[in-house]
């Protein structure tokens, strides 16, 4: 029995010990194999993170080669297709956000780096080595982390990313040119708009195409293939004139005659040049008409009109003022509908108006900032200048919180510019023509010690005496005869109560009573301020207007005719006085009926009066002793407000003599105490906005909202 039990005892151990050796067998191969994935697992993930990490590198590689010297930088001379254009701006893009590793990662922008990095290092400590803590930027002016904080979505951190661009000064070329070639539409704009950007942010204007054809046919060409629907009587007379006045036409009207020996191509061919730039004057009068008529202004867009006028802007003279400034007028009219922001900007007038804002003529500078202003969105929204309506200041963008609009109103043969500028001592004959306008713009003095000449007080003296202003300047046209008017139809437009109208349209879209207005008046042109506040009474969509008027300021308005209407009454079938003259004249009903509206008007808003009027007789023809008082004292006198007399003739009663003078010194003081003062609730409100503008600050708000 026990024999038994212990054959059953070793049968059971040796079946054990088999199955053990069994059950070892496959757990050293288990072992085995667990350790072999375990390595193999491990070497193959060491690999994908030193490839990733040699991708990081190449890429970051790739963005420091545009740091090489700029001799090895590549300018193209030739714009590129459109098609191309996207591609390369695409591919511009991509290189930034691969060239920055903190692309993608939370991050908080300038100006802050140091606190920027370290967040970023504290966040990244649980990512695996070795991709936490990657490289950052060694320069404190890289241009990409300046690039990316320009175009952010958030419109602080974006303003001042591209005001710190334009503030650079000390980069390579490379570096200048990379960055251009990645500039969205709206940094581009920015940058244009900012105080004396360097030019290399600006790619070269792509180049028109060539047809062979004349520029003065295609421009005609361009005129007849616009519809002729909404055009007005005027508009119609500029296309007409344009069509009807040719190079050829001209040139066989005054060809050599055959018998003085010849074929007549000689003379013709000697005055081929006069012919072609009256031609040019025409058909860009024209165009400045069409492209006041919003219907027409994609046409002009569709039909080529935006490449023509580079041919136009390159094939001239830049001493040709007049033909630039109606070029640069119909972009500026172009600009005001924002549909047609991209073809402008893709026909390269952004790099034009952004040159033409260093220009030396106020009058070229004045025109490109409209335009600039009218395609900057993201700091001019929602105003818009429409033709007529002038930016003085601020010019460029600027910190300053606007607490005013001054509006300067010119009078009769004056202009935007021209009638505000400094005294001089020729300024004693009309205002006539842009003969006397380019005088006045090609004069400086220029002995020691004289203060430097002024072509425009209102922007170079009144900007700076007072930075916190939005300084505008209104432009309409006017004539003294109806002999030769500028447009020869349509003459009941020229009546006070129509322009009154337009002029109101234009500054509500300019965004004029939102902020307080004091304005500024010459001559007729304190007339026409009266009927626009009177009219402003009496329709509610003006009412702004009305409300915000704080001050007026007359320069010599004749509130109860002039003497120049009688003196043109007198002689008017010699001189055809035209219909703003006969408006003037000392019984004119209408004048009188405006006076009292404008009597209960300052009644009601209690609205501060400033008259400074002549007391020297002016010369009303040049190369003739004629002289007389323009508006004599007792209808420069309104008969309530403070009234001042000053030694000098009508022309010159709005041209100071220098900033000294008695006429800017009561201009200015009567501008600042009408400019409301900052109380403490607004200074606390601003300081308020700025912090809550801070990135740094809002993007740990919504940190610390997340992590509860």
């Amino acid at each position: 029995m026990y024999s038994q039990r212990f054959a059953f005892l070793r049968e059971l151990c040796t079946k054990s010990s088999g199955e053990d050796s069994r059950i070892n067998t496959a757990w050293r191969i288990t072992k085995i194999a667990a350790w072999t994935s375990l390595v193999l697992g491990g070497a193959f993930i060491s690999s994908q993170v030193y490839s990733l990490r040699d991708a990081f590198r190449h890429r970051t590689n790739a963005v420091n080669n545009e740091n090489r010297p700029s001799s090895s930088y590549i300018y193209p001379t030739t714009s590129l297709p459109t098609e191309a254009q996207e591609h390369t701006k695409d591919f511009a893009n991509l290189k930034v956000e691969d060239g920055e590793l903190s692309a993608k990662m939370p991050s908080i922008p300038f100006p802050n780096p140091q606190v920027s990095n370290s967040i970023l290092t504290s966040w990244l400590d649980w990512v695996p080595s070795p991709l936490a803590r990657p490289r950052m930027h060694q320069r404190p002016d890289d241009p990409w982390r300046f690039l990316k904080a320009a175009q952010s979505e958030h419109r602080a951190t974006r303003l001042e990313g591209v005001e710190k661009l334009a503030s650079i000064k000390h980069w390579s070329d490379s570096d200048y040119r990379a960055v251009a070639q990645a500039l969205d539409n709206r940094t581009l704009i920015g940058l244009a708009r900012s105080h004396d950007p360097d030019s290399r942010f600006f790619l070269p204007p792509p180049s028109p195409p060539k047809t062979g054809g004349l520029l003065e046919d295609e421009l005609r060409s361009l005129l007849g293939s616009l519809p002729r629907d909404g055009m007005d009587k005027c508009t119609l007379h500029f296309t007409s004139k344009a069509m009807q006045h040719g190079r050829a036409a001209f040139a066989e009207d005054r060809g050599g005659l055959w018998c003085f020996g010849g074929n007549g191509l000689s003379f013709a061919q000697s005055l081929s040049n006069v012919p072609e730039e009256k031609v040019l004057s025409f058909c860009l009068q024209a165009l400045v008409k069409h492209s006041k008529v919003p219907s027409h202004c994609s046409d002009i867009v569709r039909l080529g009109g935006l490449q023509l006028l580079q041919r136009a802007y390159r094939s001239r003279n830049h001493s040709a003022q007049k033909i630039l400034r109606n070029i640069v007028r119909v972009i500026g009219n172009l600009a005001v509908h924002e549909h047609l922001h991209r073809q402008i900007i893709q026909a390269g007038w952004v790099t034009v108006l952004a040159s033409l804002m260093k220009s030396d003529h106020i009058s070229l500078v004045t025109h490109a900032a409209r335009a600039l202003a009218n395609l900057d969105r993201d700091t001019c929204s929602p105003e818009k200048y429409q033709d007529g309506v002038y930016l003085f200041h601020p010019q460029d963008r600027s910190r300053e919180p606007i607490r005013a609009d001054i509006v300067f109103v010119h009078g009769l043969l004056g202009g935007a510019i021209k009638t505000w500028r400094q005294q001089d001592s020729s300024d004693d004959h009309p205002e006539t023509g842009d003969h006397a306008h380019q005088e006045m713009e090609n004069h400086t003095h220029s002995e020691e010690g004289e203060e430097e000449y002024t072509e425009c007080w209102p922007k170079s003296w009144l900007a700076k005496d007072c930075p916190n202003l939005r300084i505008l300047s209104v432009e309409y046209d006017t004539h003294l005869s109806d002999w030769q008017p500028i447009c020869p139809v349509e003459q009941e437009k020229r009546s006070l109560a129509n322009r009154s109208r337009e002029i109101l349209e234009k500054l509500k879209a300019a965004g004029v009573g939102t902020r307080p207005i004091i304005w500024v008046t010459h001559s007729m042109g304190g007339l026409l301020v009266k009927k626009m506040l009177t009219d402003s009474l009496q329709d509610s969509s003006f009412g702004d207007l009305a409300d915000h008027t704080k001050g007026i300021l007359f320069y010599s308005t004749p509130h109860f005719g002039s003497s120049l209407a009688a003196y043109s009454t007198q002689v008017r079938y010699l001189l055809f006085p035209s219909v703003e003259v006969r408006e003037l004249s000392h019984d004119n009903a209408t004048l009188k009926k405006l006076h009292e509206d404008f009597t209960v008007f300052v009644d009601q808003k209690n609205v501060d009066i400033l008259t400074l009027a002549e007391t020297e007789p002016t010369n009303i023809a040049q190369g003739t002793t004629i002289k007389t008082l323009i508006v004599p004292l007792k209808s420069a006198n309104p008969g309530f407000g403070e009234f001042h007399q000053v030694d000098v003739n009508h022309l010159n009663v709005c041209k100071p003599e220098n900033k000294e003078s008695i006429l800017y010194q009561l201009t200015l003081q009567f501008i600042l105490r009408n400019v409301p003062k900052t109380t403490l609730a607004e200074k606390l409100e601003r300081q308020l906005d700025e912090i809550m503008d801070n990135e740094y600050i809002w993007r740990h708000m919504q940190f610390l909202k997340s992590d509860r």
